[in-house]
C-alpha cells in the first residue's frame, strides 16, 4: 500500500425535509430525521474530512442535487440499489486502497477509520460491523481485479453482513468493533441517550 493514496468515502444523501431515512422519520418526525442526516454529515465531513491520513470524498445521491461538501471532492453515487451504486464508486475512485462509510453512524471516529486502513495493510477487505446485522464501513484494499462484494446482498436485513462474507470468502478480511446506525425510532432514543454500541 505504499506510495498509493488512502480514500476514505462517506456515503450521504443530500438532506432534505421529507426524503430519505424513511423509517427514522416514520417513528420521530420528518424534521428530526432531517435535522439528524444534517447534523451528522457536517460531523463527519468537519472530524475526518481534514484528516491528512486518508484523502476524504462525499459520494452523493440524489446525483442531481449536489451538496455543500466543505471543500472536500465529490461523486456522484449513480444510479441503482445501494451495493451497486457502492461499487460503482470503488470502481471510479483513483488507485490505492478505499474505505466507505455511511453517514448515520454517531459512534464513527478517526481511530476507526485508522485502524480500517491499517487492517488493509495486511488483508484484502475490512469490515465494520453494525448491531443489526449490517455494517457501517466496509474497506478493500483494490488491486488489479475488483472483487465485489456487493453482489445478492439483502440490504437492511439481518443478513447483510453476512451475504458480503459470503462473497468475500476467497479474501483476507478483518472484523473492526461493532457500532450502531440510526435507522428508526429505537435507535434514535438509543442516540439521545448517548449509546453508539
Amino acid at each position: 500500500m505504499t506510495g498509493a493514496a488512502r480514500h476514505l468515502v462517506i456515503f450521504a444523501r443530500t438532506p432534505r425535509v421529507g426524503q430519505g431515512k424513511r423509517r427514522l422519520a416514520r417513528d420521530v418526525g420528518e424534521f428530526a430525521a432531517f435535522r439528524f442526516q444534517y447534523v451528522m454529515r457536517a460531523r463527519l465531513l468537519r472530524d475526518l474530512g481534514r484528516d491528512s491520513r486518508w484523502k476524504t470524498w462525499l459520494a452523493f445521491t440524489p446525483n442531481h442535487l449536489h451538496p455543500g461538501a466543505q471543500g472536500l471532492p465529490t461523486l456522484a453515487q449513480g444510479t441503482g440499489g445501494l451495493g451497486r451504486r457502492m461499487a460503482s464508486v470503488m470502481r471510479r475512485l483513483p488507485p490505492g486502497p478505499a474505505v466507505i462509510i455511511g453517514s448515520d453512524i454517531p459512534g464513527i471516529r478517526s481511530v476507526d477509520v485508522a485502524a480500517a486502513f491499517r487492517a488493509l495493510g495486511s488483508h484484502d477487505a475490512v469490515l465494520g460491523p453494525a448491531r443489526d446485522g449490517g455494517y457501517w464501513l466496509i474497506g478493500l484494499r483494490r488491486g488489479l481485479r475488483f472483487v465485489d462484494p456487493f453482489r445478492n446482498v439483502r440490504w437492511s436485513s439481518a443478513h447483510a453482513l453476512a451475504d458480503t462474507r459470503a462473497n468475500l470468502r476467497d479474501q483476507r478480511v478483518a472484523l473492526l468493533r461493532t457500532l450502531a446506525d440510526i435507522d428508526d425510532g429505537v435507535d434514535w432514543h438509543r442516540y439521545q441517550r448517548g449509546v453508539f454500541t
